[in-house]
C-alpha cells in the first residue's frame, strides 16, 4: 500500500507540474511569447500590429498602452468578430502578468488568429518605463 501512496503523489505532483507548465505557456505553445522590450521595440517598428489587452475593464482603466483594444479573457471567444479585420495581422497580447493572455493567446491560434503573448504582461512593461494612457 505504501508504493502505492508514493507513486499517486507522484503523480500529483507530476500532474501539478505539467498543469503549472501548460498555464504559463511553457509547454504545448503553438505561439510565440516575447519579453516586454522585445514587445516595445515590435510596437515601435512593425505597423501589421495589433494590440490586446485582455485584463478586466477596471484594470484597463488604471492604466492601459495606447491603442489596446479592451476584450478581457471572459469574453473573448463572444467578442472574436471585433478582431476580423485583424486576421491577417499579429495580435501582441497582454495581461497583467501574462497567465490571462497565454490563455487567450490559446483562444486567438485555435480561431486562426497569429497571437504573441507579451511574458509578465503590463506589470513587465511598466518596468521598462513605457507609458500607460488613464
Amino acid at each position: 500500500m505504501k508504493k502505492y501512496n508514493n507513486l499517486l503523489y507522484w503523480i500529483t505532483i507530476g500532474s501539478m507540474l505539467l498543469w503549472f507548465a501548460y498555464t504559463k505557456g511553457w509547454i504545448f505553445a503553438n505561439f510565440e511569447s516575447i519579453d516586454a522590450k522585445k514587445a516595445i521595440s515590435l510596437l515601435k517598428t512593425d505597423t501589421n500590429i495589433t494590440l490586446l489587452d485582455v485584463r478586466t475593464p477596471t484594470e484597463y482603466q488604471s492604466g492601459h498602452l495606447q491603442n489596446a483594444q479592451l476584450i478581457p479573457l471572459q469574453v473573448l471567444s463572444q467578442n472574436m468578430h471585433r478582431l476580423s479585420k485583424d486576421r491577417d495581422k499579429k495580435i501582441l497580447v497582454y495581461c497583467k502578468s501574462g497567465n490571462r493572455s497565454v490563455a487567450a493567446s490559446r483562444i486567438l491560434k485555435a480561431s486562426g488568429f497569429t497571437p504573441i503573448n507579451i511574458k509578465g504582461g503590463i506589470m513587465e512593461l511598466e518596468k521598462t518605463g513605457i507609458t500607460l494612457i488613464k
